[in-house]
């Protein structure tokens, strides 16, 4: 072997190598900036006083800017410069992310609801009286529609659209990564080292979750309007369902992070030799390189490998719409798209308001539910994703073997989460919310239920959620619907006394105070917590094995020149009906299981600060398991139409070896020519 052949081969690994790393890091910065997206939305649906169908919608909107480009950009960037595509991508994403970041800077310091904002200013000890008999009603009642729009124009509430435009720009730049990455890393690796790769670009991408969540939950204990206002005079504190943290803080971080992921792909090569030959071919089109990628589909006619002249824009385009209907004559590739699609809207809607769930159901603050999902749920996705790709090189398994892997890990993932659909912990104990002011039974809520005896005479606001912890452990909904007279202290050290509720308790306290703040969950929901976090991870890890395996099933079972595409409109299809929709649907019906609305600044529904803890999880977990068991059935038919069709087409190949195939040929049999117009000659063991 020549020298120069040799340091050719060298400077091709090489470069593969650098497109590795640089996808292994693209990788961490767009899930580092997406995990942070998803952390932070409890915050951004608090700072802008908006529902959780609402919130849905804004995260919707990522998969909304890749519904715009992706199909074209997957089907003409496979054949323009892929590298600098991706590095154009990230530009976009990180200025996604700064957009997001901007309304925090064009509207005013962050007011929330509370019913005793008279008295926090007041520097002294002095006695405030939240319960008083002249105490006006005016504040229940609804503005004017003139008045509600002026005061919104001057809160700033509509600048929630900046979220929805940035988060959109997001998903325009995240767009090229995928499809073109991974199809340009499988173009030119080894056969067998792909599920490797793939592997260590997904696991190294994974740490971009784990470090999103922990920057969501570090920045979810900070004051949003940190270093603009006296912290001194702020009477909530992160465990509150009103607080909302410095969420604007982390786009400008994930932005810069994005921005400077995307410098190594501007220096990067248009195409490479592939991985292993001795010669470089490095005047070969892509189109030529692509068809040496091996597959276990029969090769197809290779007519069009003579030297092809430079394609023109109109050419690909006109080639596109034939190429797309070859495409989704593959049988395999369209039932997995639909398997796909139905696992990812339970995937979806879960990690999207899982924080929110463990917040609701489990009393965790928001900070700590964000960690938590950061630091256990995410390594044991990282694991399970190494490990199905060490699996795969290990035992050398082909496409039915990475079905087997993918089919098993569905089905064990499943039994964990129907498990977890039945543990939780008993309601909040909130007054004439979840239970009487007796304390003795549930009551079904409506406004007149926030007024008992201890109470009428205090001409309280039923719209206002400032809650109170009274010694005897129950919550009340504000500091006058307990009944108390009197208070000491000031911002969060305020304390209430002579709080008549109090002792309207079966079995009465003898102190009749209250704190600011809800009353902690009682001591056996940690316990439950636990084993259900323990699920939970153990589900995670289960759930990521099958990634990698299901993915090579994807890239073996199409045609090698459809490789990008298949990837792009894989990703088109998925992230538009399992992307969109669900943190919508999931979103509108966790809003139907809400106790406790807030108010605006300016009247109106707000957020919701309190939810019914069994409704919202056997809303949340029912839905999910229920997707999670139609994508298992679905997984199941594929199996079994991936083992019909490698046991048909090793009959072929026997044919073929015995020298039957003409004979077979001559008296119109299947052939062994996967004519692209000739797919549907044989439609069930089409892949």
């Amino acid at each position: 072997m020549s020298v120069e052949s040799k340091k050719t081969r060298e400077a091709c690994c090489s470069k593969l190598k650098l497109f590795l790393a640089s996808m292994a890091l693209v990788f961490f910065a767009k899930a580092f900036g997406g995990a942070y997206m998803k952390s932070s939305i409890t915050q951004i649906e608090r700072r802008f006083d908006i529902p959780s169908s609402l919130i849905g919608v804004i995260d919707g909107s990522f998969e909304m800017g890749n519904l715009l480009v992706i199909a074209f950009v997957s089907y003409f960037g496979a054949k323009l410069h892929r590298p600098r595509l991706i590095a154009i991508g990230c530009v976009i994403m990180a200025t996604g992310s700064y957009l997001i970041a901007l309304p925090h800077f064009l509207q005013g310091p962050y007011k929330y609801e509370t019913s005793v904002s008279h008295s926090i200013s007041v520097n002294s000890s002095e006695s405030a009286l939240p319960c008083h008999s002249n105490h006006s009603l005016s504040e229940d009642e609804t503005p004017d529609v003139e008045t509600r729009t002026a005061c919104e124009k001057a809160a700033g509430s509509s600048l929630w659209i900046y979220v929805f435009l940035g988060n959109m720009l997001r998903g325009i730049g995240e767009t090229p990564i995928m499809p073109l990455g991974v199809s340009y890393l499988d173009d030119f690796s080894r056969e067998e080292n792909t599920p490797f790769y793939l592997a260590c670009i997904h696991t190294v991408g994974i740490l971009g979750p784990m470090f999103g969540f922990m920057l969501g939950s570090y920045l979810a204990k900070i004051y949003v309007d940190i270093g603009s206002v006296d912290l001194d005079g702020v009477t909530i504190n992160y465990k509150d369902s009103r607080w909302v943290g410095a969420w604007w803080l982390g786009f400008i971080v994930t932005g810069t992070i994005i921005m400077l992921s995307s410098i190594p792909f501007w220096f990067l090569p248009k195409s490479l030799p592939k991985q292993g030959e001795e010669e470089s071919q490095s005047k070969s089109t892509e189109l030529a390189t692509v068809a040496e990628q091996g597959n276990f589909l029969p090769e197809e006619n290779q007519d069009h490998e003579e030297k092809e002249k430079p394609v023109t824009f109109q050419e690909l385009a006109k080639d596109f719409v034939p190429s797309l209907r070859r495409l989704f004559k593959n049988t395999i590739f369209t039932l997995m798209i639909l398997t796909y699609l139905v696992s990812v809207n339970g995937f979806i809607g879960m990690i999207t308001f899982k924080p929110k769930f463990l917040e609701q159901v489990y009393g965790q603050s928001a900070s700590k539910a964000i960690f938590l999902i950061g630091i256990l749920n995410l390594p044991a996705v990282a694991l399970g994703i190494i490990t199905g790709g060490f699996v795969l090189k290990r035992f050398k398994l082909g496409v039915i073997g990475a079905a087997r892997v993918a089919f098993a890990a569905s089905v064990g993932s499943l039994c964990l989460l129907s498990i977890q659909v039945f543990i939780s912990c008993d309601n909040a104990e909130v007054a004439g919310l979840t239970v009487s002011y007796q304390g003795d039974t549930q009551v079904s809520y409506n406004q007149q239920t926030l007024l008992s005896q201890c109470n009428m005479g205090c001409s309280c606001s039923m719209k206002h959620w400032d809650p109170v912890c009274a010694y005897n452990g129950m919550t009340y909904a504000s500091p006058c619907l307990a009944g108390c007279q009197t208070s000491t202290g000031t911002g969060r050290e305020m304390v209430f006394h002579n709080c008549t509720c109090v002792g309207e308790m079966k079995s009465p306290a003898m102190n009749m105070s209250a704190v600011l703040g809800q009353c902690p969950r009682k001591t056996d929901c940690d316990r439950i917590f636990k084993i259900y976090m323990a699920l939970s991870v153990t589900g995670s890890f289960i759930s990521a094995c099958g990634g990698t395996p299901g993915y090579i099933v994807m890239l073996r079972s199409i045609q090698p020149d459809l490789k990008a595409l298949a990837l792009g409109m894989q990703t088109l299809i998925v992230r538009t009906l399992g992307g969109i929709p669900p943190p919508i649907y999931f979103g509108a019906l966790i809003d139907r299981t809400c106790l406790k609305w807030g108010t605006k600044q300016c009247g109106g529904r707000g957020a919701c600060r309190l939810y019914d803890a069994n409704a919202f999880r056997m809303t949340f977990m029912g839905l999910i398991t229920g997707l999670y068991l139609l994508s298992n059935m679905l997984w199941g038919n594929l199996y079994l139409k991936i083992v019909k069709r490698q046991k048909k087409l090793a009959l072929r190949n026997q044919a073929k070896e015995n020298g039957l195939e003409g004979e077979s040929r001559a008296n119109g049999h299947a052939s062994i020519n996967i004519d692209t117009n000739k797919d549907d000659t044989d439609k069930e063991s089409t892949i």
